[in-house]
Order: structure tokens, then sequence, then C-alpha cells
């Protein structure tokens, strides 16, 4: 049996940020992978021979600039391009709004529709960056503690004040309508017309559960302008140099200068429990490996109602775990092309970073029918599809002249009510080649290869239980404090010893590499408690 300080179950992005984080303050680390590749859903495959894309991430806008900084990423090779426009919103084919990354540009463009909008868009953008910049600090500590006692809630109390002592009234009320109220009744208090309505809309929370009208929903824009990227910009996202995967690499490469082992193809079977602590893992093969402290950047299902025995778990614990909404709602196609499609409205001398990026989105009404269509178990006529051809910014993905394509696909049934995903996976991909050919009208006939991974695919082969990216929906009952439960949100779980480090953990999904960094600066105090 192989002994170590802290074993990770899971090599995704989360998974490997606790790694390295673990090594860099010493500790022997081992991370125990399912896949062939790390990376979890942030990787970077080939779609056929020498045509690579993001599988399944496929932006950098979230990564937290203190998990760059402190793991030095660009030093193991990681180089991230801004994008400008940071969406390109389809209205109809050949009409294109814009959302340019400085804000008197945006407005600029809006006024095209709206001179009224375009000035509440500066409004708006003003308050939304003030709002996002309270929220921020919370992202990189643990959410507050509802369970704390005695001295420890005078420290949460005081934590809070320190947060949010800045804030005032009207901030106050702003904040609480984000986390509590609906996209769509933000949007129809503020603007007039429907095409800078959908361009927020655009810029929302993807993989989330619920329409726009629905409670909660707001809080997707505020996640969006949290600070990103080299230079910690607000708003930030942009192309990876060698798609997604390449953050997880550089992470990996980080973590193995500081002593972590990595180890690909060995899926854990169940954890240990030993005189009531977590104690080891058991892999698939067979093979055992003991440690004091368990991390699972598994998600809170897969970690607890299927790797942990029953046993060794509050009921009520177990109850609440099964209860987490879960059901992912995307989808994803890959494509490798035989040329950079035509697209109307563009053409060849535009900016590759605006060429590269096309989001084709319903009005708010329809968003709110499509996703009440696949609560149900129907496949929407129409499809909100998110499409990049990161192969314009970036000539590493495939040979010279060549191209590669990634769209994501939101409001999916996980169950289907007639039929499955085995059946209706290539009617999928059919639908959405059929739905951008509308605005790319020869993309149909440049498809060399294709990948479509349906949110049963998401679940068989990266893990992802009911295919949810996010490990759990983003509501207001799933957040903050609340995730994955109200009596187990500072990472630590009913069964000491073992932690979680994953997106079920808080602040939730999104290659951020918050929950790892949370998570392995949570063991690393426990560890210092204990050694006292």
């Amino acid at each position: 049996m192989s002994r170590y300080d802290a074993i990770i179950i899971g090599g995704g992005h989360n998974g490997l940020t606790a790694a390295a984080y673990l090594g860099r303050a010493g500790r022997k680390v081992l991370v125990l992978e399912r896949r062939e590749i790390v990376g979890g859903a942030c990787v970077t495959e080939e779609v056929i021979p020498d045509h690579r894309v993001s599988f399944t991430s496929y932006f950098a806008s979230m990564l937290m600039p203190r998990v760059i900084r402190d793991l030095e990423l660009p030093k193991y090779g990681l180089r991230m391009v801004g994008s400008d426009p940071l969406l390109a919103v389809a209205l109809a084919p050949g009409e294109i709004i814009r959302w340019w990354a400085d804000v008197d540009r945006a407005a600029a463009e809006i006024a095209r529709y709206s001179a009224a909008d375009a000035k509440a868009f500066v409004r708006v953008d003003r308050e939304l960056k003030a709002l996002a910049a309270y929220l921020q600090p919370f992202f990189l500590e643990p959410p507050p503690d509802l369970g704390a006692r005695g001295l420890d809630r005078v420290r949460e109390a005081a934590r809070l004040v320190k947060r949010f002592r800045k804030l005032k009234g009207r901030e106050v009320a702003q904040l609480v309508t984000f986390l509590t109220g609906s996209l769509g009744d933000y949007l129809d208090r503020n603007f007039e017309s429907d095409a800078v309505k959908r361009l927020f809309l655009a810029n929302n929370v993807y993989g989330k559960h619920g329409g726009p009208y629905e409670p909660g929903s707001a809080v997707g824009l505020l996640f969006h302008l949290l600070s990103g990227g080299d230079d910690s910009v607000q708003g930030y996202a942009g192309h990876v140099i060698g798609g997604m995967g390449a953050i997880t690499q550089a992470i990996a490469a980080s973590a193995r200068d500081h002593g972590v082992e990595i180890r690909t193809a060995s899926p854990v079977r169940e954890i240990l429990v030993e005189n009531g602590r977590a104690s080891g893992v058991v892999t698939e093969a067979g093979e055992t490996f003991s440690a004091p402290v368990i991390l699972s950047n598994a998600d809170p299902k897969r970690t607890f109602l299927g790797m942990v025995p029953p046993e060794h778990l509050p009921e009520d614990f177990r109850s609440d775990i099964a209860a987490i909404k879960m059901a992912g709602p995307s989808a994803k196609l890959n494509l490798a092309l035989k040329r950079e499609p035509t697209q109307f409205g563009r053409n060849a001398t535009m900016d590759p970073r605006e060429r590269s990026l096309l989001t084709i989105v319903p009005t708010l009404e329809e968003a709110q029918r499509i996703a009440d269509t696949a609560r149900f178990g129907t496949v929407p006529d129409q499809l909100w599809i998110d499409c990049v051809i990161p192969s314009l910014v970036d000539d590493t993905l495939c040979p010279p002249g060549k191209a590669v394509m990634t769209c994501f696909i939101q409001y999916l049934p996980f169950e289907l009510r007639e039929g499955s995903w085995e059946d209706r996976r290539e009617a999928l991909g059919d639908a959405i080649v059929k739905q951008i050919a509308r605005h790319m009208p020869d993309l149909p006939d440049l498809i060399e290869g294709r990948v479509v991974l349906t949110p049963l695919d998401l679940e068989r082969t990266y893990g992802l239980t009911e295919g949810n990216i996010f490990h759990g929906d983003l509501n207001i009952g799933q957040l903050f404090s609340m995730r994955p439960t109200p009596a187990w949100s500072q990472y630590r779980t009913p069964l000491p010893g073992l932690y979680l480090c994953g997106a079920g953990a808080h602040p939730g999904g999104g290659v951020t590499g918050a929950p790892g960094h949370n998570a392995a600066h949570q063991v690393l105090r426990d560890m210092r408690k204990s050694k006292r």
C-alpha cells in the first residue's frame, strides 16, 4: 500500500489546482484520474487526426488571476488571447450585434438599435461591475458558515461586514435582486430594444437550468463580470492557445514540479474508511492507496452516493445530496472543417477574433419557451447555439487552411420523453448544423468530421452526473453557503478526512480554479490545527 499526505480523486482543473497548492506546501500528493488524459471537462481533443478543439469547456473567462499567478501558469505554457468583441450575437442572417470590450464602443454599437439603450448600457455596465467586484473576494475564500457557533460566528459576521461595508443601500437592493430575481424582468426594466436584450441574454450563465424569466436567472450577468485573465480584467473572455486543455496541462506541469504524482486511467472505485475517518482509496483495478486526507474533484452525487459506503454517512446528508438538481441541459458539437465557413454579414478582411465568435440566441420569450420544452423531455425545434471557430485565432489547432469549430447548445433534456440519446445523437447534430447554416450557408459542405456530445455523453465520457457541467445547477438554493448543502459548505464533509474540491463546492462551476484553491487552503488550515 502506497501512502501519501493527500489523495485527489479526479484530475480536472480543480483537482489539479488543489494538488498544485498542496504540493507547493510540501505535501506528498497523488492525483488519480479516470480517463487516459488529465483535464476532466477542460481538455483539448481531436475530432479527426490533426484537428484539435476544446471538446467540452471551450472559452476562458473566469480563470482566477491569483491561481494563474500562484501556480505560474504562463511559465508552463499558458497563453490566452483576449476576445474583442466579447460577444457577437446573430439577430438574423447577416445582422449581428456585438458587445465590444471597450464600453464606449459597445454603447455606440447599441445606439444603432436604441439611443436610450446605449445610455442605459453605460449605467448598467458600471453598476454590474461594481456589484461583481463586491462578490469577487468570496470566490477565493469559503462562503459564510451558516453553522458557525461561538467565536467562529463572530468571526464570520466580521468577515461579512468587512466585505460589504462599502455597499450602499441601493447596491444592497440590486445585489438581492440579482441573486433572487429574473434576468428577463431586469432587462425589461432597463432596456427597450429586443436586440439589446438578446445581447445580455447571450452573456448569461451557460449550462444553467431554467429560462430567463425564472427567479435567480439574473446572477449569470455578475458571474461573467468577475475578473479573469493574466491582467485581472473584469468581464475578461479569451481564446486559450492550444485549446482549453492547455490550462489543465499547465496546472498539471506546475503540480508535478512541486512533487505531485499524477496517474491517469485510474478510476477510483471506493473511498476507504478506518476508525470513522477517510483513510485511502481503492481503484477499479484493485490498487489501494492510503492517505489521511482525501479530496474529491468528482461531483457530490458521484462522491457521496457512489464512492463512500452508505453506512459511513448520515442518512439525512445522503438525502440532501440526492436532492441536488442535476439533469444537465447542455450538449456540444465539435467540427473539423475543410476551411473557414462563409458567414453572412462578415468577410475575410475583418479581425479574426471577430469572425471567430457567433452566438445564435433566441429572444427572451423564445428562450423561456425552449427551456420549458426541454424541462419536459422534448428537444426544442429552435436551439440556443454558441459557436466558436478557434482556429482563426490559434493556428496550432489544425493544418494551414483548415478550420475547427466548437458549438455549445443550451436547453436540452437529459432524459428524453421519447427515444434515447443513443438513437437521437446524430439527429441532434444534423439539427444543429442546419440551424447554423442559416448564418453560414456552406457549413454542411465543409464538414470533414464531427463529434456530437449529448448530455448522456457528458455523463459517460467525462464523469459528469446527469451531464451537469456545474456539478449541480447554479441557482440561489445551490450557491454560496448552500453548496453542496448548508451544513457542509466549507469543503469538509460528514466523513472526517474527506473534502470536496470540485465544482460541486463553492463557488461552483466554470473554469475558475476557485474550488480547488479554496479546498486546498482549507485542508492546509486543518492540517495545521491538527498538528497543534
